[in-house]
């Protein structure tokens, strides 16, 4: 099995995990908002023994440099700068989860046909204006209690408690709690606010690369029926839930999120033997 191992860009702009070998197919994995590059690291070492499997640490996590503004936009543009820096004669499928989803997104209305695949997981096409209920009711229950005084590291097992589904790995939430607990509060509140606005709903139809579209049924942030139908949108999807998983499905069933993409990259003819 390969092993994850932190790295640095060589312009030391950004953190990264990276599991396998350099110079192979890029499998390229982008967190949530209360995420980092090692909440994927069940993935990098699973992966990494046939694609050279990487978690970035989006700008302002990890040991990554913020940005001065933050936008998906800006941070598209900041993944285009990331990608770049491996050199890779082939093309990268493209893995985001939640904003990481609407980061690759942008990435695709940008950069159509740069990637080989993608993977839209838990995610949404749109976030909405911010006058509206739902939106005003979503950013209020995260930065409202960070106004009244509180942290990420104190409010973390709670943030994680609302986001998971049933039974899920003991060890995998351990993770999504330090994770959570680590973003720091600067980030987070930038990170939330870059989601006002954003809406690339009618750019769905022109993916024109393979995607799988993954839900959990149990997810309340990005419901099962709103990805199914986001499915129905992207020409040449495919569209996988798992039952029982809340909104951290690589977390809380990393072995079904495994199985989920490696039979996506099976379907697409980038099926490589496993090795011992």
């Amino acid at each position: 099995m390969a092993i994850a191992k932190p790295l640095k860009t060589s312009d030391g702009r950004f953190a990264y995990e990276a599991a396998g070998t350099p110079g192979g197919t890029p499998l390229v994995f982008l967190h949530g908002i209360g995420g980092a590059a090692r909440a994927w690291r069940h993935q990098l070492n699973f992966f990494g023994d046939r694609y050279y499997a990487i978690a970035w640490d989006m700008p302002g996590y990890g040991g990554s440099a913020p940005l001065t503004s933050v936008s998906i936009a800006t941070l598209a543009g900041a993944l285009n700068q990331f990608l770049g820096e491996f050199n890779s004669s082939a093309k990268p499928v493209l893995v985001g989860h939640s904003i990481g989803g609407m980061i690759v997104q942008q990435w695709l209305w940008d950069n159509p046909v740069a990637a080989q695949a993608a993977v839209l997981a838990q995610t949404s096409p749109a976030f909405g204006k911010p006058d509206g209920d739902w939106q005003k009711s979503f950013i209020d229950a995260r930065l409202g209690p960070l106004d009244r005084g509180q942290t990420l590291a104190s409010l973390a097992r709670s943030l994680v408690s609302e986001l998971i589904g049933d039974h899920p790995d003991p060890a995998g939430i351990d993770l999504a709690h330090d994770c959570m607990a680590s973003v720091p509060d600067a980030t987070y509140r930038a990170t939330v606010r870059a989601l006002i606005g954003f809406d690339l709903r009618h750019a769905l139809k022109k993916i024109v690369i393979p995607t799988l579209v993954l839900s959990g049924s149990k997810d309340n942030n990005a419901p099962a029926p709103m990805m199914a139908k986001t499915a129905t949108y992207v020409p040449s999807s495919t569209y996988v839930e798992i039952e029982g998983a809340g909104h951290l499905v690589n977390l809380e069933q990393p072995d079904k999120f495994n199985a989920a993409l490696d039979g996506f990259l099976s379907t697409i003819g980038m099926a490589e033997r496993k090795s011992a």
